[in-house]
């Protein structure tokens, strides 16, 4: 893209003096693929004049806060030690660090991902924890504690949720002793260190609380694992009255915001006609469900645009690049604006001011390495920073969009990211085909860091988006039920053979690379099209359904709406052991005939490292080619640089030597 508009300001500058970005033009490295983006979490404060950025390398953590009035740094803190996740300003003087950290909680053996919030205040540059397990009336032994749903009228206060428990001659902090506390929503000081106070008690199964702009309770959501009753309960006349009842399984509809009069709750869920996810209103008065407000036919509805306090203000539309739908007709019409300023790319809305007279944007794709750009009222739009300075426009290898036939004929729309000097010469290119995780998921246009890396070495990277991902309507999802290891693998399958037919793809140098379901996808592909592939990469796969779900019902109960998940994902339907060994490449090991690479983290808490490790064994006894690597301190999700580089190295080395690359 030639941008249209002054890449180099006054803000730019300062943001470029704080990171030290490089000017060298050198051939990136599979380091500057495989590390963190350096630049991440831009946020903007409520007045649209200060923004805050974190910036990560290997040696060095801050998050910082610069003026656009003044041109200046007013604040800087080192965040090395919690790394956080998420950061958004509560007003002019406070800053939220959303926070997640894979810990030992006391009570328990095993360890797990601690999700917290911290407060730093730009005055006096002093940073602490807003909710502390132990520490009253916030009881031991719970993980997500950096929800902050609403502030009190004069932002002293902020409402968050947590399990909490308090008895009649004291306090006990203990979850073992608690008898399974209450979620409550807490009402935590911001302005001194002082204990908080439960502020709207819930129940056992209550998961979700929603709050007006004046700090009254609104609502609370509860879902009861044992008798499947998702419900709603409004406020009203100082009583709890039930407005919404359902008895399912696994819940469809989600509760994700408040209408900006707060007369009504904002739910995501699929309007039957179309088969897309629309967006209705439940009325807190009485329940009363709207017809769809916003929806289309092509494309569903995947997320709120909201603010923190959960006043939604428009809707984010799914697809290879996302779209947005807003009430405002002139904030419609200015992201519409916005957007045709990057063809062909992703436009994120990344944050907005309170007055929405400021927006930062995110841009990923072919032409853009992930870039930060300002857009404010009545000024020029602001090229603000790039997340990988390392990396420029000119380096990146494009992405195109492709949609085959299955052969059911099925419609599978698919991304290919082609090696950028063989844009004119596509014909017999070493290929990775590269299923995503989920599976209900699906890939989009940006910067894919691992398909990146793949293009820059010289091959063809496929990524279909086989039955089951979500994205392309509630038909397209069902058809994947029940299908792991058959018809979605498959789609799959189908995926190569029409890159061979089509000349594009050479037969004998295909490998299959992938995570999560991915990472089952690509096993799959080893154990059941055993001649498709010189290599296979599984990275945190699934590799037998039937100890998955064991483990699932372990963790989560074997009543529980998880569990009706995956049985759903598995079976579509009651469960049948020897329908699941049927489709596990853990049973299959004898059958593979390429070579295998298994990646895994220790802490992965979704899938846990027994899937690797049974499946390395499984391998190794069928003496066949396998080499497992365990991640260090690693969850499911590669979020430590170091590891994340270590998966890439491993993976490309791995991939060359199979294949025959240099």
């Amino acid at each position: 893209m030639t941008r249209s508009f002054a890449q180099i300001t006054g803000l730019l500058a300062i943001i470029s003096a704080l990171i030290s970005i490089s000017t060298a033009q050198a051939k990136p490295t599979l380091k500057d693929y495989g590390n963190l983006p350096e630049i991440q979490l831009i946020s903007i404060s409520p007045s649209g004049d200060l923004v805050a950025f974190r910036k990560v390398t290997a040696e060095y953590d801050r998050v910082s806060v610069i003026s656009i009035s003044s041109h200046k740094q007013i604040a800087s803190v080192d965040v090395k030690e919690i790394q956080p996740r998420a950061i958004f300003f509560l007003n002019e003087d406070q800053l939220v660090l959303r926070a997640s950290e894979y810990k030992r909680i006391d009570v328990f053996i095993d360890q797990h991902n601690i999700s917290t919030a911290f407060l730093y205040s730009l005055k006096d540059k002093s940073i602490r924890q807003l909710l502390t397990p132990g520490e009253e009336p916030v009881v031991i032994g719970q993980t997500n504690l950096g929800s902050i749903i609403g502030l009190s009228p004069d932002g002293k206060y902020a409402y968050m949720p947590a399990y909490s428990y308090v008895t009649k001659t004291g306090t006990d902090l203990s979850w073992g002793q608690s008898n399974n506390p209450d979620y409550s929503l807490l009402k935590v000081n911001l302005k001194e260190k002082n204990p908080s106070v439960i502020f709207s008690k819930g129940g056992k199964s209550t998961y979700d609380f929603f709050v007006d702009d004046k700090g009254n309770v609104l609502a609370q959501a509860s879902y009861d694992q044992r008798t499947n009753v998702h419900k709603v309960r409004a406020r009203q006349n100082n009583e709890w009255i039930d407005i919404f009842t359902e008895t399912i399984e696994i819940p469809e509809k989600s509760f994700v915001g408040v209408t900006p009069d707060f007369k009504s709750l904002v739910m995501l869920d699929i309007n039957q006609k179309t088969g897309r996810v629309a967006y209705y209103t439940m009325s807190l008065a009485n329940g009363a469900l709207s017809e769809p407000i916003f929806g289309r036919d092509d494309a569903d509805i995947e997320g709120a645009i909201k603010s923190f306090q959960r006043v939604v203000y428009g809707v984010r539309y799914s697809g290879f690049s996302p779209s947005y739908q807003f009430f405002d007709a002139k904030l419609n019409q200015r992201m519409k604006d916005i957007m045709a300023k990057f063809p062909e790319q992703s436009v994120n809305l990344s944050d907005f001011s309170e007055d929405w007279k400021h927006l930062v944007v995110y841009v990923s794709g072919s032409n853009s390495p992930s870039e930060y750009y300002l857009f404010s009222e009545g000024k020029e739009p602001q090229f603000l920073t790039s997340s990988r300075p390392t990396i420029k426009a000119e380096d990146l290898h494009p992405t195109g969009k492709v949609t085959f036939a299955a052969r059911d004929d099925l419609k599978i729309p698919t991304l290919l990211t082609i090696p950028k000097d063989k844009v004119g010469a596509m014909k017999n290119l070493p290929t990775i085909v590269m299923p995503h995780g989920g599976p209900e998921s699906h890939d989009t246009i940006g910067f894919d860091w691992i398909a990146q890396a793949f293009a820059d070495n010289g091959y063809l990277v496929i990524q279909p988006q086989f039955r089951g991902s979500d994205g392309f309507g509630l038909k397209h999802i069902q058809a994947g039920y029940g299908e792991w290891g058959k018809k979605m693998q498959d789609d799959i399958s189908d995926a190569v053979n029409f890159a061979v037919k089509k000349g594009i793809t050479d037969p004998n140098k295909v490998c299959i690379v992938g995570a999560s379901y991915g990472g089952y996808a690509a096993l799959a592909g080893g154990a059941f099209s055993p001649d498709l592939y010189k290599c296979v990469v599984a990275i945190a796969g699934v590799s037998n359904l039937k100890s998955m779900l064991s483990w699932e019902k372990m963790e989560s109960g074997g009543k529980s709406s998880t569990v009706s998940y995956w049985k759903r994902q598995f079976a579509n339907g009651e469960i049948d052991n020897a329908a699941l060994d049927a489709v596990s490449p853990e049973n299959f090991a004898q059958k593979f005939k390429a070579q295998v690479l298994l990646i895994h983290g220790e802490n992965d808490q979704t899938v846990p490292v027994e899937q690797s490790k049974k499946m390395h064994s499984a391998l190794k006894a069928a003496d066949k080619q396998v080499k497992f690597i365990k991640l260090n301190k690693e969850n499911h999700y590669l979020q430590e640089s170091e590891t994340r580089l270590q998966t890439l190295e491993e993976t490309i080395k791995f991939v060359n030597a199979a294949i025959g690359q240099k």
